[in-house]
């Protein structure tokens, strides 16, 4: 997989994606790290959307359990987490009957 500047294909576009092999993916990269892939449609385009949002998926996940980390949220038990769970519940079911 090719990397290209994000700023570098913002400014060139077409001409910085000459040197990259045609069905080849390319990762474009900011100052902050990876920002976006560019991915080739070949194929069954369905298939392969379903495999991009999957991907998309799993790396949201991945910085819902960072940031969950960096909260401490990892280490709340079960039943505390069924807990608000069931308060939740309970606070609209009163809304629905009130």
């Amino acid at each position: 997989m090719r990397q290209i500047p994000l700023r570098e294909f913002r400014t060139r576009g077409a001409k910085a994606l000459e040197a990259v092999p045609k069905g080849e993916s390319i990762l474009l990269s900011g100052q902050n790290g990876p920002a976006y892939f560019l991915v080739p449609v070949v194929g069954d385009v369905a298939q392969e959307d379903r495999e991009i949002r999957r991907a998309m998926a799993k790396a949201s996940l991945r910085e819902s359990w960072r940031l969950a980390e960096e909260a401490a949220l990892s280490e709340i038990s079960d039943e505390a987490i069924q807990g608000e769970i069931d308060q939740a519940r309970s606070t609209l079911d009163r809304r629905k009957a009130g």
